[in-house]
């Protein structure tokens, strides 16, 4: 397995797990309150720090535990992880969209925070669902 395939199986596992914990804590709370009044603001900024500080660590771990595949790309690393962070890009635009209308609508803050956490987890875990795929049944670039 390629270092950069490690790194795509880390985003995508990261993201998965660090969502999973937030959703837990949200709907948790939500038991004796109305889930638009759950206080969401810091589960959701610990569990983006959490995860993106576990992110980091790991990506440390992984070069320090192969040195000599830490940081290499060819120009199939390269391509791979552009159509990755293609297909993942376009959740962050829909997200944003979804977000806007929800702003126009004048949803509450609950609803709009949400969709966008929403959209990032999901461009993480479906771009990095792409490059393992393109990683393990071949890429041709069009």
């Amino acid at each position: 397995m390629s270092f950069e395939e490690k790194i795509a199986w880390i985003m995508g596992v990261v993201a998965v797990g660090s969502y999973g914990v937030y959703l837990a804590l949200v709907l948790g709370m939500a038991g004796s309150m109305p889930l638009v009044d759950v206080p969401y603001v810091a589960p959701l900024l610990w569990t983006v720090g959490a995860s993106i500080a576990a992110s980091i660590a790991l990506h440390a771990l992984f070069g320090i535990l192969s040195p000599r595949d830490a940081g290499k790309k060819d120009q199939r690393d390269r391509e791979i992880y552009r159509f990755g962070e293609y297909i993942g890009q376009s959740f962050v635009v829909i997200g944003g969209v979804a977000a806007l209308l929800m702003a126009m609508t004048e949803a509450d803050h609950f609803w709009i925070a949400n969709v966008i956490y929403l959209a990032f987890v999901l461009s993480a875990v479906l771009g990095s669902i792409a490059k393992i795929v393109a990683y393990r049944r071949g890429f041709q670039p069009w």
